[in-house]
Parts: structure tokens; sequence; C-alpha cells
């Protein structure tokens, strides 16, 4: 066997052993490490942050969801979440936004059309209608609202219900999360958690 055969038999060698021991402390190692440290410290956030009511699974913390009929019209009797560009409403597995500009005509309608079907939904002036109620966050899957539309459904919301208008702005008021760490961030609402506590009021 010559010098260059030998030479490089034991460079592949060295490789394919270096190959299994890093595929075995990094691919199998470090994952088995991590997820232990999710399970230990953190097993809500690691398994999903799942919200239940009952003892059955409704929905994710982290992963909004759409609270419509079957032809995609609002539930009057709940909040809803903001628009959602990711597949065909809240897909995780196609986590994305529009990817249209400020400037682009079709944004722009679909903004406008969405804004004045939310004003005729809420009974509102299509000016009082904020941002997120016709816009998709960057993820498409905002579990959160502002407080601004939270406050906007309110009169419809509790109209639905029977509910009284005060009582209904006091749960809203109760599920405002203020900013992380007090300056990251803005004030939101989790529309998942809010209608989870509406039900819990047995309207």
């Amino acid at each position: 066997m010559s010098t260059i055969t030998r030479t490089t038999v034991r460079t592949t060698g060295v490789a394919l052993r270096a190959m299994l021991v890093f595929t075995l402390a990094l691919g199998v190692g470090y994952t088995l490490l991590v997820t232990g440290i999710g399970q230990l410290a953190l097993p809500w956030q690691a398994n999903g942050s799942f919200v239940t009511a009952g003892d059955e699974p409704v929905g994710s913390a982290l992963v909004g969801q759409s609270f419509t009929d079957a032809d995609g019209n609002a539930i009057p009797e709940y909040f809803q979440s903001r628009p959602s560009a990711a597949g065909d409403g809240y897909d995780g597995g196609a986590s994305s936004g529009s990817n249209l500009g400020p400037e682009n005509p079709d944004l722009i309608a679909a903004i406008e059309e969405r804004r004045v079907a939310i004003a005729e939904l809420e009974g509102v002036e299509v000016s009082e209608v904020p941002a997120d109620a016709v816009t998709a966050s960057a993820s498409g899957l905002d579990p959160h609202i502002s407080p601004a539309y939270a406050r906007l459904q309110v009169a419809r919301v509790a109209d639905a219900r029977g509910l009284d208008e005060a009582d209904v702005r006091r749960l809203v008021d109760a599920h405002i999360q203020q900013r992380d760490l007090g300056y990251l961030g803005e004030a939101r609402v989790n529309v998942l958690e809010l209608n989870l506590a509406l039900d819990a009021l047995g309207r």
C-alpha cells in the first residue's frame, strides 16, 4: 500500500470517527440535554404553552386562532383576533406575513376592506378601528390584540352575551398584559385567554 493510500485511509477514518463523535455529542447529547432542561425548568413552555378548558387543550398561548363560523364570519359572542397571513390563517406550518410593502395596492385595498367590515361589525366609525385590527403580524400567528382593539369589541360581545358592558370592560382590563420588563413590546391582550374567561362566566 502506498504512502498516499495509507494517508487517505487514515484521514478518512479520522473524519468518520469525528463525524460519529460530533453526531452523538451535538445531534443526540445536546438535544437530550436541552430537552431535559426545558422539561425540568419550563415544562409548560417546552410542551407548547397549551391552554386548557377543563382537561381539554383548546389552543396555545403563543399561537393565535380565529373565532369565526364555517363561512368565516365573526362569532358575535367572542373577541376577534387580528388577521393572519399564515396559510389559511394561523397555520403554524406556514408562518409568515404577507410580504407586501405599505404602498402595495393589494395590501391597501385589503386593509380598507377590513377596516370597513370591522367598523360595521362593531358599530363605530372607520377612523376608530386600530391598526392591529386590519393588519397581520409578521409571523401571522400573533395570539394578542391591542387593548384598544379589545375595548372596541366590548359593546358587541356584551350585547351578544347579555352582559353588562362595564363587566366585560373590567374583564378586558384584567387580561391586559403590560410590557415585558416594563419597556419591551406593547401592552396586549391574549384573545384565547380572554374568550375562555368569558365562557367561564356561563353566558
